[in-house]
């Protein structure tokens, strides 16, 4: 199992989260990324700078995550497509996306990028709150021990 992390936009008080998972688990977590990324030296931690582009992150996390591995992405369709391999994908506010409400997920998002395109604002996600830490911070605990149970 490895923990893969969309690095271009999730907040930085949840990767500080998942360096101190991946310590304490010896969890490998690798954080993909069109820009140079600093992370702590770990035999458990690593960065992968891909070059810039649209989906260029995204598309190289879905190509090598592996059914059992942990997403960790606010990106929609990208959850989608790790859900599609056997992968588990988290938001960085703690939801979990799945086979039971990925479909549904993807439908609002394509909603609302139209009303984006036809030129209603939207607005943008709010900042990313304390309960918002709690919730990543918790459903993340379940999850890996969820995992561990699993492991031979």
């Amino acid at each position: 199992m490895q923990i893969w992390v969309d690095a271009d936009a999730c907040p930085k008080v949840i990767k500080e989260t998942l360096f101190r998972v991946a310590e304490r688990t010896r969890i490998a977590t690798i954080l993909v990324a069109n820009q140079l990324l600093r992370v702590p030296p770990s035999a458990h931690i690593r960065a992968v700078q891909v070059p810039a582009g649209f989906d260029v992150a995204d598309n190289h996390i879905a190509q090598a995550v592996e059914a059992g591995d942990l997403v960790v992405t606010a990106d929609i369709p990208l959850a989608a497509a790790v859900v599609d391999k056997g992968a588990l994908a988290l938001s960085p506010r703690g939801e979990l996306f799945s086979a039971d409400n990925i479909a549904s997920l993807l439908t609002m998002r394509n909603f609302m990028t139209g009303l984006r395109d036809s030129g209603v604002d939207t607005g943008g996600p709010a900042a990313i709150s304390q309960a918002d830490r709690q919730a990543f911070a918790n459903q993340l605990d379940r999850l890996l021990t969820r995992l561990a149970a699993r492991r031979p």
